[in-house]
């Protein structure tokens, strides 16, 4: 009896240091790469907690939380796929925190002049190429996107002059590269890349307050999830997202 009480602490204890010792695995929208980054590593440096981030599209992180992939957390870039994985059980709906916001801008190639919001100079600009944009049907960035260029009358004449991407990141890069003479990009992504400027930027009362909203999944089991969930509303936290552009937001 004594062995098997023995036998059966030590297992207990092993599987529980072993579970401490595995990193704590974020999944996080592609536009927070930088921020998160420099949140983990402060975290890791004040705790000793290793942290595994995997950066990908919103709509794209979603689905493979939503198909049991083990991620302790998840960092959205819009309450819509938050909201879908609340209702699908995938995430812990009590856990839920708003850590930042975002703005929209219009962007061109390094010292591109500015440019009006106006089909005509749109498409003047566009000439026989296109306009880079996150996915509208899929990715946040293109859905804020598309809202917005409704709201200001452009929709319709540069909808079929799109070229949709599958993350926020990949726009940014085919204008950096040269691929497209114009993009649609957060005011963030646009701060962190030399090759790019802002040629105009998008009024926020055109579409929906872009927030950024981070909960804890339902197979969350890291001993120190909790801890850097509250973290991300802390001061570090909030400085370090201040200092990258983004509009800090305790929640």
């Amino acid at each position: 009896m004594f062995r098997f009480f023995a036998a059966l602490l030590f297992c207990l204890t092993a599987g529980s240091l072993a579970h401490a010792d595995r990193p704590l695995t974020v999944f996080a929208a592609s536009s927070l790469s930088e921020a998160m980054d420099q949140i983990g590593h402060a975290f890791g440096n004040e705790t000793g907690t290793e942290i595994v981030f995997s950066f990908a599209g919103t709509g794209t992180l979603a689905r493979q939380i939503q198909a049991g992939a083990p991620a302790d957390m998840f960092v959205a870039a819009d309450s819509d796929w938050m909201d879908y994985l609340v209702e699908d059980g995938a995430v812990q709906s009590e856990t839920i925190k708003v850590i930042a916001s975002n703005s929209l801008v219009l962007i061109g190639p390094k010292d591109a002049s500015p440019n009006d919001l106006t089909s005509e100079a749109i498409l003047a600009v566009l000439d026989s190429a296109r306009l880079a944009i996150a996915d509208p049907e899929t990715v946040p960035a293109g859905r804020y996107g598309k809202v917005a260029l409704e709201h200001l009358k452009l929709w319709s004449d540069v909808e079929t002059r799109l070229a949709p991407m599958e993350n926020v990141r990949v726009a940014l890069a085919s204008v950096a590269r040269g691929d497209t003479p114009l993009g649609l990009v957060y005011a963030t992504d646009a701060a962190i890349e030399p090759n790019v400027s802002v040629v105009a930027e998008i009024p926020t009362d055109s579409h929906p307050k872009i927030e950024y909203p981070a909960a804890l999944t339902d197979v969350s089991s890291h001993p120190q999830s909790d801890a850097f969930l509250t973290y991300l509303t802390g001061t570090k936290a909030q400085n370090i997202l201040r200092s990258l552009g983004f509009v800090a937001d305790k929640g």
